[in-house]
């Protein structure tokens, strides 16, 4: 894969022993795992999590990233396992499952989707999020980790991955998320969620600002056969692992546990 934009290669990260199940996290649209600090805690002894953080790639295909995180996979000794797609990483879900090359037990998607289902709203968000000078967005961005710190303020993890994932919001990043909106706009997976037989979970917030909830569940129920349970939160939020770390955490596990 040629990828000349970006100095940085897809990172893997695995927390936990090799006899626990597998949860592999893909991140949403900020591309990394910084917001998952305590939703990291509540699952530590319990399953083997394995995290990502993207390349800031503005050239890689869907099928280039699922690509990359095979062989990443591969290269740790990971044969199997469940997938978290949060928001954006439900389409690299979706892709991974497509592909067939990687042993899925699972599918979960948090705050995910399979075809995004308001065309405008992703076209929207990219032409603001483009328009607002860097300058603006850093402070906006400091602006969200001094509200950040005092909402997770019972959340140790999270606040010590805030710098982090303060730091690494820079112009090539804004670029590379701007690419991941392009990819929603022009992904329909709908053929592969009705056609695939692997266990298909959906978590959301009730009220989701960003991905319609009573749409996505509509749709799932009616198309994906393979839907095995629907889970709502009662929140206003589209980062629920990180909000709602507990929750979702107890949630994932039970549904691991059947």
């Amino acid at each position: 894969m040629d990828d000349t934009s970006t100095l940085e290669k897809l990172q893997i990260r695995i927390h936990g022993a090799e006899h626990l199940p597998t949860l592999i996290y893909l991140p949403g649209l900020h591309g990394d795992w910084t917001l998952i600090g305590d939703f990291r805690k509540h699952l530590a002894g319990k399953v083997r999590l394995v995290e990502f953080t993207y390349p800031r790639t503005i050239t890689w295909s869907l099928d280039e990233y699922a690509q990359a995180i095979e062989t990443s996979l591969a290269e740790n000794g990971i044969a199997s396992g469940w997938l978290l797609g949060e928001s954006y990483g439900s389409q690299l879900a979706w892709q991974l499952a497509a592909r067939q090359k990687f042993s899925i037990e699972a599918i979960i998607l948090a705050g995910g989707f399979v075809k995004f289902p308001f065309r405008w709203g992703v076209q929207f968000a990219r032409i603001t999020f483009q328009m607002i000078p860097l300058r603006v967005l850093t402070g906006l961005l400091v602006a969200y980790g001094k509200i950040a710190r005092r909402r997770f303020r019972y959340s140790p993890e999270t606040i010590s991955s805030l710098n982090e994932f303060l730091v690494r919001r820079t112009e090539l990043d804004r670029q590379a998320a701007l690419h991941r909106l392009r990819q929603i706009l022009g992904f329909d997976p709908s053929e592969t969620a009705r056609q695939t037989s692997l266990p298909i979970f959906y978590l959301s917030a009730k009220f989701d600002p960003v991905v319609p909830f009573m749409w996505v569940r509509h749709w799932l129920r009616k198309n994906c056969p393979a839907l095995r349970d629907v889970q709502s939160l009662a929140t206003f939020d589209h980062n629920i692992l990180a909000t709602s770390h507990a929750q979702c955490a107890n949630q994932i596990l039970a549904w691991m546990r059947r």
